[in-house]
């Protein structure tokens, strides 16, 4: 049946994908307390009720999260097959958070809200017009004044040769073990004492008690592995652990863009992308939740503001730089991995690493990091792109 414009619901804001961005996005829209007025509708082709990835960042102190936060650590191990370092934390807290329970958090405030709709729809088209954008969906079609979108097109980056595109891919088992075998109080950053193939292949761990613990085999790399890859190292690196036996209660695998391809170039007059469409996870970590966290707040506040231009909402930074170099350097070469990142942990400062990864050191403090950093690589990726 054939629509006529009538027909056509129109909301303020229509957010397409609702993913971390999304959902932080609105619920701090809430919590401003200004748009109350404004009518918001979420579009995803799923409601959320899985617990589909699980969430790390730090930070000092209290976060607005803490409730959702399933735990904390003080203490992370760094390591490869030379040396292992035990990296003081703090100031800060290494945090982690299930999805579902962000959703969880997140859509029971939203639920509380009559001016915000959320609907099982996948979208199937976003056209733009001069003084609203059109959205339609399996179903329905709607229109609204703005439009953020969080649906990721693999094409836009991987279909360009300029900026190198790797993935942060993994898949984790969260297992309960017959014995102890787990420092509940160390989460395990980066241990590159597995065999690196080649690569940058390193196991992550996260202990919640002695016996339980998401153990994670991921790679910096632009090429996926066969399942039974990333399952025979976790098998081989519990078994050096000293697991026994071992009840695997989970599992979750992913793939995290890393690309300093700018995604901020696609915003309109009307449409803002945002999450990873829009460039927001950190490029050379695949950091998500911490840098959607600070995106989400800054856009929140820039939406208050006169006469926004959606155009104008990304700033461009030194980091971005920063990232190109170590992106190009990995992508080249992916085998210095474990050697750029072990020179970066075996003296260095991890609150100060931490600072920089969040963009918030002086410059001063900038090469305090990076002359950690193998020199020549970095040169040489200087002149590459300074000449390309």
């Amino acid at each position: 049946m054939r629509m006529n414009s009538s027909q056509i619901k129109h909301f303020d804001y229509i957010f397409t994908g609702t993913g971390l961005s999304a959902l932080m996005t609105v619920y701090k829209m809430i919590q401003a307390g200004k748009f109350e007025d404004k009518s918001i509708l979420l579009l995803d082709e799923n409601f959320k009720k899985t617990n589909d990835r699980t969430w790390c960042f730090w930070d000092k102190g209290e976060s607005i999260w803490n409730s959702v936060i399933s735990k904390k650590w003080n203490s992370a191990l760094f390591a490869n097959e030379k040396f292992k370092r035990d990296l003081d934390l703090k100031p800060y807290q290494y945090n982690q958070i299930r999805g579902l329970d962000f959703y969880n958090f997140v859509l029971e405030e939203i639920s509380k809200h009559s001016n915000i709709t959320f609907l099982k729809e996948k979208v199937t088209d976003i056209n733009e017009q001069e003084t609203h954008v059109f959205v339609g969906t399996e179903y329905n079609r709607y229109t609204c004044s703005y439009l953020f979108n969080s649906i990721y097109t693999k094409t836009f980056a991987e279909s360009q040769t300029k900026y190198p595109v790797l993935q942060q891919h993994f898949i984790g088992w969260f297992i309960k073990s017959n014995i102890e075998i787990f420092n509940p109080e160390q989460a395990t950053f980066m241990d590159f004492s597995v065999e690196q193939k080649g690569n940058t292949r390193f196991m992550y761990v996260l202990p919640t008690s002695k016996t339980e613990a998401l153990v994670e085999y991921t790679l910096f790399s632009d090429k996926l592995l066969q399942q039974d890859e990333y399952e025979n190292e976790i098998q081989k690196y519990l078994k050096k652990l000293g697991a026994t036996a071992y009840e695997i209660v989970e599992k979750e695998q992913g793939s995290i863009p890393m690309t300093c391809f700018p995604f901020w170039k696609r915003n309109t007059k009307r449409v803002l992308n945002i999450g990873t469409a829009g460039g927001w996870t950190k490029a050379s970590t695949g950091y998500t939740f911490k840098n959607s966290d600070k995106k989400s707040t800054d856009l929140v506040n820039f939406i208050q503001t006169e006469g926004f231009k959606m155009k104008d909402f990304h700033k461009k930074s030194r980091f971005w730089f920063y990232d190109l170099l170590l992106l190009d350097i990995l992508y080249r070469h992916n085998e210095l991995g474990n050697q750029i990142f072990s020179s970066l942990f075996k003296k260095g400062s991890p609150g100060l690493i931490f600072k920089f990864l969040d963009e918030e050191t002086s410059l001063i403090e900038d090469f305090k990091v990076i002359l950690k950093c193998p020199k020549g690589p970095f040169i040489r990726a200087l002149f590459r792109l300074k000449f390309k």
